[in-house]
Order: C-alpha cells, then sequence, then structure tokens
C-alpha cells in the first residue's frame, strides 16, 4: 500500500523522508460529520530529527504538570489536638473541684444528721429506761420473815 522507501548510499543516509500515498476516494467509507473545533484546540504539528538523521513528525503534547502539593498548615493537627484536650481538661478539673467540694459538704451534713439522731433518739431512750414508772418486774412485799440458820421462811 505504502511505497518502499528509497535506499541510498550510507553516506546520503543522513535523512530519510517516506511520501505517503494517497487513498482514492472510493476505498474510504462515508465519513461522519465534522463538527466544528476551536483553533486554540487543535495541537501544533512538529518534527523532530533524530540523532541517526531520521525525521519524525507528530503532534506536540504538552507535559501533563503535576499537581500541587496540598498546602500544609502551619500548625500540626496534632499541635492542635493537644491544645484542645488541654482546654478539656482544664475545664473537667475546675468541675471536678466542685464535685469534691460538694461531696466533702454532703458527708458533714449527713455526719451531722447521725450525731443530732444520736442524740435526740439516745436521750429519749435513757429516759424511758431510767424515768419513773412501771419497772415491769415482780413485786414481792416481805412482811414478817424468820431467818433460821441462813434459810428464808416466809
Amino acid at each position: 500500500m505504502y511505497p518502499e522507501p528509497v535506499r541510498r548510499a550510507p553516506a546520503e543516509r543522513a535523512a530519510e523522508v517516506h511520501h505517503p500515498t494517497p487513498i482514492p476516494p472510493s476505498a474510504v467509507a462515508p465519513a461522519a460529520p465534522l463538527v466544528p473545533v476551536q483553533p486554540g484546540t487543535v495541537p501544533a504539528v512538529a518534527s523532530i530529527v533524530l540523532p541517526d538523521g531520521r525525521i519524525v513528525t507528530g503532534y506536540a503534547i504538552d507535559p501533563t504538570q503535576p499537581a500541587p502539593a496540598a498546602a500544609r498548615p502551619a500548625v500540626s493537627r496534632t499541635a492542635v489536638n493537644l491544645a484542645l484536650g488541654g482546654v478539656g481538661f482544664l475545664a473537667v478539673c475546675g468541675g471536678l473541684l466542685l464535685l469534691t467540694s460538694f461531696i466533702a459538704a454532703l458527708t458533714a451534713f449527713i455526719t451531722q444528721l447521725i450525731i443530732l439522731a444520736a442524740v435526740v433518739f439516745g436521750g429519749w431512750i435513757a429516759a424511758q429506761v431510767l424515768g419513773p414508772g412501771n419497772r415491769g418486774g415482780t413485786t414481792v412485799n416481805i412482811r414478817k420473815a424468820v431467818l433460821k440458820r441462813n434459810h428464808f421462811h416466809g
């Protein structure tokens, strides 16, 4: 389909050029409708001469640029987390101080209630036991008794 390249002597081999053969229109399938293209989007055709003398022609491709690295914050996340943890710890310490004060006051209040109950109920119990009134024992009336030889005859 393509013609053979022209072979030349080694001295003339500096530039080898290939000429394409045109394809007749009857051999080509019907083309799709052309879409208009913006002039800036069509890449330019470039030719490069290789060190051995060959010429390569093709479209120039712009090298892809690496994505820019994400900007690092001025302060690391670890430092921010430690600072926030310290602030939270200080807030909790204040609450714990109030909680311990509350527990100490509650303990003193309960202790005073127990002492008050012991004083009040202890006095009432002592009055019941030691006060005048029915002792609940057996009453024995001794009228005339004779004691003989350390025996009681009543």
